[in-house]
């Protein structure tokens, strides 16, 4: 077993301290990585502080992981020692079942083992990327194009798929209009690949603060969701909304955006249950969908699309003292766009 150095939280309201981990010694097919940066998502706040009430303590979070490989196994046939590579939420899966087989193990029927707070197939519990080292199997391990830094990549394992797998599946190119709610840190990514991928890009946020940088990062509208004019302004127009705020928003409101076969995309896990009139989906034959975040091949299909278009996360890297400050100024929305952990500090 490898002793790694890790941060964890031991309830919801504790804080955050240095402990020790024990990682599993590699197999055949494993590769070992010392994690260099490991991105803060909204989700780990939600698991740490246990929002969800699933959370088993102690907990180490972190799916968001960006290093280097430092071992490999015998078996080991993708990567090398020294290479630059990543890994998402997922840590395995049953690779048996018909959404595995199909590259879908985001859906994966037979249980899907994530980053942390899950557990594994040896029946131990998983640590996530607040830590020096993580053993993963190679089929759930990505490789880093070289023209983007790790600091930056780090959160497009989580942020970026989440929104690129969507984008993807929605056909957001050429001739479509898409708009992103929330301009944080999966909407600053996502604007970046629906403007790359050739959509007419609109963000919806609440604060006309942050319309320099949607701009800037190639939106091509920026509205004002708490505006009625802008409802009245997009009436009937969009193909595609992509809604990545936690908080529960006006379906029906949103939904009359949408033209002939929109849809609507719900991507985060609401404080309540959706709500809207059947009436808002009949019009224009409209559809409300969920995702989550994307396959293993297509999370390096969008990794490399990242390096083709020069696509990364803009990002405050903090130390592993400051993850409790950080989590506190998530939850304000005080961040340009997504805190990444320096795991050198641990």
């Amino acid at each position: 077993m490898l002793n790694v150095k890790a941060r964890c939280t031991c309830g919801p309201a504790e804080p955050f301290i240095a402990t020790t981990i024990r990682r599993r010694d590699p197999g055949p097919r494993d590769v070992v990585i010392d994690i260099a940066y490991a991105g803060i998502c909204h989700s780990d706040v939600e698991h740490a502080r246990s929002l969800r009430g699933k959370t088993m303590y102690p907990i180490v979070p972190g799916h968001e992981m960006a290093g280097i490989v430092s071992a490999v196994g015998d078996a080991v046939s993708r990567f090398k020692v020294g290479d630059r590579v990543g890994v998402g939420n997922m840590v395995d899966a049953c690779r048996e079942c018909e959404n595995c087989r199909a590259g879908l193990e985001q859906y994966c029927s037979g249980g899907r083992t994530l980053a942390y707070n899950s557990m594994g197939r040896d029946g131990e519990p998983t640590y996530g990327g607040y830590s020096e080292k993580v053993v993963v199997d190679e089929a759930f391990v990505v490789r880093i194009p070289d023209r983007i830094p790790l600091d930056r990549a780090a959160p497009l394992l989580c942020a970026g798929i989440t929104m690129y797998s969507p984008l993807r599946h929605w056909q957001a190119g050429p001739g479509k209009r898409v708009a992103i709610v929330g301009f944080g840190g999966l909407g600053h990514v996502g604007v970046q690949m629906a403007r790359a991928m050739g959509a007419h890009t609109t963000v919806l946020d609440l604060s006309p603060a942050k319309r320099e940088d949607a701009l800037r990062f190639g939106a091509d509208e920026y509205r004002l969701a708490n505006d009625p004019q802008t409802f009245v302004a997009l009436a009937n127009s969009l193909d595609l909304i992509i809604s990545t705020v936690p908080a529960n928003v006006d379906l029906d409101a949103y939904l009359g955006l949408l033209a002939r076969d929109g849809t609507y995309v719900n991507l985060a896990v609401t404080d309540k249950p959706l709500s809207l009139s059947a009436a808002s989906l009949l019009a224009n034959r409209r559809s409300i969908a969920g995702t989550r975040s994307g396959g293993l091949a297509q999370t390096q299909e969008m990794l490399d699309f990242c390096a083709d278009h020069d696509i990364a996360a803009q990002v405050e890297v903090v130390s592993a003292d400051s993850i409790d400050d950080a989590y506190r100024r998530l939850l304000a929305g005080d961040v340009r766009f997504r805190f990444v952990i320096d795991n050198s500090t641990l």
